[in-house]
């Protein structure tokens, strides 16, 4: 029988045989002699060629752990210096490349006549395109630039203009349209459009109409008090809330809080696509946003409008009886005295015009959304600044032309 091997045998100052072969192995192929070690850097180094000194010779490393060294090296080469040899150079990148690219611009050198290495030719070529020489442009404060500004905002402003203008007449023969194919009609999204900016916007209109309205009443109280005609606040808080502070507040706080609605569900739909793939499935974007949109504000507004009005009177009527010591009998008499029909029908009749209006730029605002949600929140607000600012452009000159025809 073969003996076995004593453990101890096999053993050479504590490593088996085997396990020894190996080690010397490894010593021998991947351990090289000191010599033969390249050091891990090397400083970028600059020095003027001895036999034509205008020319610079760089080695080293030009890398981004030498980047002090390198803007050292740099700030030290002659002035005199119009070439430069870059072909000794170890290691390159984008660091050492732009510091050399730098230098001959402030020298005003031809970078193109730089000699690199042909493995450094393709990193130079490439940050070469891709670097910008080009002066910072500054912005101008003159007169000119300043009409030149307005006059481009003018020109948008009348862009808007026209394209809101286009888009009424689009959606009145989209209406005209669905007169006469009513299954073009989409009655469930009207109601609940009708839902979403009348009923959920009473209490917010009915709160704020009717502390606008407390507010009129103290306002007016403190002058007319002066002369002893407080009685007069009573005509004041009507007739103002009858003809202009009822429609009109109600008008900017569907704008602010319907048109900016519209345009987001709209903007948010362009920007998924889902309006392209409407009309890819066959379907009017204007039949299933639009018109469902625009008839319910055109339903609600005026019933908000009313709402308001009632608000304000209440309002009016609250101050008088609590603060006014005017009794809400001879308040409610002195009312149905002074009240006439036409005021109200002068607030009423603006209603509609201005639900148009404000529908139609929401819309309008979503459907031109270019797809990012950067272009979202700029639709967003400019829907809600047009719409505010032509409710009060109208309303202006609808006051103005009510008082010149005695209306």
């Amino acid at each position: 029988m073969r003996e076995r091997a004593s453990p101890k045998a096999s053993h050479a100052n504590g490593v088996p045989g085997t396990r020894r072969v190996l080690l010397t192995a490894y010593r021998q192929v991947c351990i090289l002699p000191t010599s033969m070690i390249e050091p891990a850097t090397a400083p970028p180094q600059l020095t003027v060629d001895a036999d034509e000194p205008s020319r610079i010779r760089l080695s080293g490393h030009w890398t981004l752990e030498h980047a002090a060294e390198i803007a050292a090296c740099l700030a030290r080469a002659p002035a005199s210096a119009t070439a430069l040899d870059a072909s000794a150079v170890d290691r390159l990148d984008s660091v050492g490349v732009l510091q050399l690219l730098r230098f001959a611009r402030r020298h005003n050198l031809d970078f193109e006549a730089f000699a690199f290495r042909e493995d450094h030719r393709a990193l130079v070529c490439a940050i070469d395109d891709v670097a910008d020489d080009r002066p910072p442009r500054k912005r101008e404060y003159g007169v000119a630039a300043a009409l030149a500004r307005l006059g481009f905002a003018v020109h948008d402003n009348w862009g808007e203009f026209r394209a809101l203008i286009s888009f009424f007449g689009e959606t009145l023969l989209k209406l005209l349209r669905m007169v006469r194919e009513p299954g073009r009609f989409r009655p469930i999204a009207t109601v609940f459009h009708m839902e979403q900016v009348g009923l959920d916007a009473v209490p917010l209109v009915a709160l704020l109409c009717f502390l606008v309205g407390a507010v009129v009443a103290f306002l007016g109280s403190t002058i007319l008090r002066d002369f002893g005609a407080e009685i007069f606040v009573v005509e004041l808080v009507s007739i103002s809330f009858l003809r202009e502070f009822g429609v009109l507040l109600t008008a900017i706080l569907i704008a602010g809080r319907t048109s900016s609605a519209f345009t987001a569900q709209i903007g948010a739909m362009k920007s998924r696509e889902e309006v392209d793939a409407i009309r890819t499935l066959g379907m009017d974007p204007i039949d299933l946003l639009v018109i469902p949109r625009v008839l319910a504000l055109l339903i609600m507004l005026p019933l908000l409008t009313f709402v308001a009005m009632i608000a304000g009177l209440l309002g009016g009527l609250t101050v008088g009886a609590y603060a006014l010591d005017i009794p809400p009998q001879q308040y409610l008499g002195r009312m149905h005295e002074t009240m006439e029909l036409r005021h109200f029908l002068v607030g009423l009749v603006k209603a509609p015009v201005f639900a148009l209006v404000i529908s139609l730029i929401g819309c309008l605002e979503g459907l031109q959304v270019s797809g990012t949600a950067q272009s979202v929140g700029e639709r967003t607000t400019s829907s809600v600044v047009q719409a505010i600012s032509l409710v009060i452009i109208i309303d202006a000159f609808a006051a103005i032309w009510f008082m010149k025809m005695g209306f």
